[in-house]
């Protein structure tokens, strides 16, 4: 995939959030690749490369990344292919993905963000601008406590410890982005989530998304849990109901 990063070798200052921290990079550019790798190890990261999804899965497999950065244009499997394969297998469903591509078309990234993609970072960008990125997942990682535990709501069960909804004793497995989605409606039942709460819980204040990818999210989990908990409240948000 022809693209190019800026090559100014920034980098963040603040905490050294990504110390010890293991990354692996995949893109099928060897130079976008060693340039990714090589501001990643000033911070103090661990990293491992992959040339093509097909090895991602298996490094993934072996070393459980703490994140992937992910290019989608690659040869054998693409990135968007790689991502659900990774969020489908028990042990790596839970690594942080931020797919990094030159491709800024809505419907790419409703594509990434729908197999489970956690942040959408298009290129060129600067090293300085990639490493707070990357910062802001892993803090939302580490502080999500509400991730945790199980609540349940009628016939439907959210499970955040194991990533499953049980719906009249039928386990469904749900994107990631679908469940943390359910999980936030359902964790007050009846109040209303604005939409900009929506993002900012879910997507994080540093993923730019329109209104259209929670529509679709939004219509996905309807059609999977049933249509009447979910309701829209016209030009605030949704909320879950009993």
């Amino acid at each position: 995939m022809a693209a190019r990063l800026h090559s100014k070798p920034d980098s963040d200052n603040s905490e050294p959030m990504l110390s010890k921290k293991k990354i692996l990079v995949v893109d099928d550019e060897e130079d976008i690749v060693e340039f990714l790798s090589y501001n990643l190890e000033k911070e103090g990261a661990k990293v491992y490369k992959a040339y093509n999804g097909l090895a991602a899965i298996d490094i993934a497999k072996k070393k459980k990344p703490d994140l992937i950065l992910l290019d989608v244009m690659m040869p054998e499997m693409d990135g968007v292919e790689t991502c659900i394969q990774i969020r489908e297998k028990q042990d790596t469903k839970n690594i942080i993905v931020a797919f990094l591509t030159a491709r800024g078309e809505d419907y790419s990234q409703i594509a990434g963000f729908d197999a489970g993609a956690d942040d959408y970072i298009t290129k060129p960008v600067k090293p300085r601008v990639l490493i707070s990125r990357l910062k802001a997942l892993l803090r939302r990682k580490e502080g999500a406590i509400q991730t945790e535990g199980t609540t349940e709501v009628k016939s439907l069960k959210i499970d955040r410890d194991r990533y499953v909804v049980v719906k009249d004793e039928e386990e469904l497995n749900l994107p990631k982005k679908e469940f943390e989605l359910l999980a936030l409606l359902i964790s007050i039942p009846g109040k209303v989530f604005t939409r900009e709460t929506i993002l900012s819980s879910v997507w994080g204040e540093d993923v730019v998304v329109g209104d259209r990818t929670i529509d679709v999210h939004i219509r996905k989990l309807r059609e999977k849990i049933g249509s009447s908990h979910i309701k829209t409240i016209k030009g605030v948000g949704y909320k879950f109901e009993e």
